[in-house]
């Protein structure tokens, strides 16, 4: 996918960004910045979405995700007083603010995979979902039985596998225990533990996840 905006282009699939065909040194971590908020427009992405998913299974500060975002601005040549690009939502995250132009195929499975239950409506990005009750997750399923981190769903080149990461109360594909990766089909009921249950739909169109509030 590769995204215009202004005088710029991201390419996700080269990891680049360019400036009038220029490429731009910048950090891996800009670059995931940058991406989720494009990704997201023009929805706001809180702040402990952000740092979930650009420092997985790292406990950072609210100091880190504000350096980070002043990087970002600077490359682009933004100001946080008046966003041309990167608007801040006080006491929330951060949202793209400008508009922009997506071009190329994106793999199916990276925007349409999600969760769902009468509780929950998660959105799974491309790579690794991982689910668990560690409020540091992206993924973040909590309930009676769940472990800190109790299973993966990995979405690579269009397919979709979930694997239990050793928890104490089991994960369950249509009612067996798993011992090995199972590829999920749309329709698929994961149960984690003995109570919490969700479905695997693949043919949402939706690619953001909107949260209401930085919990």
């Amino acid at each position: 996918m590769r995204f215009s905006f202004g005088d710029f282009v991201l390419d996700d699939g080269t990891r680049q960004l360019l400036r009038d065909g220029r490429e731009l040194h910048v950090s891996p971590k800009e670059l995931a910045l940058l991406e989720l908020l494009l990704r997201a427009r023009p929805r706001a992405v809180s702040r402990t979405r952000l740092r979930a998913a650009i420092w997985p299974d790292t406990h950072v500060g609210e100091t880190s995700l504000h350096v980070l975002v002043s990087q970002l601005r600077a490359t682009l040549g933004d100001d946080a007083s008046e966003p041309r690009f990167v608007r801040t939502l006080a006491g929330f995250g951060y949202a793209f603010a400008a508009s922009a132009d997506a071009g190329g195929a994106e793999p199916a499975a990276a925007r349409r995979c999600r969760l769902e239950s009468d509780a929950l409506d998660l959105v799974l990005a491309d790579g690794e979902n991982v689910l668990g009750r560690d409020e540091r997750l992206a993924t973040r399923v909590e309930g009676p039985g769940v472990s800190r981190r109790h299973a993966r769903i990995v979405i690579r080149d269009g397919r979709a596998t979930l694997e239990d990461l050793g928890s104490k109360n089991g994960t369950f594909l249509d009612g067996k225990r798993l011992a090995a990766p199972r590829t999920l089909e749309d329709g698929a009921l994961i149960r984690l533990g003995r109570r919490v249950s969700l479905v695997f739909r693949s043919d949402a169109s939706d690619p953001t996840e909107t949260e209401t509030g930085d919990g």
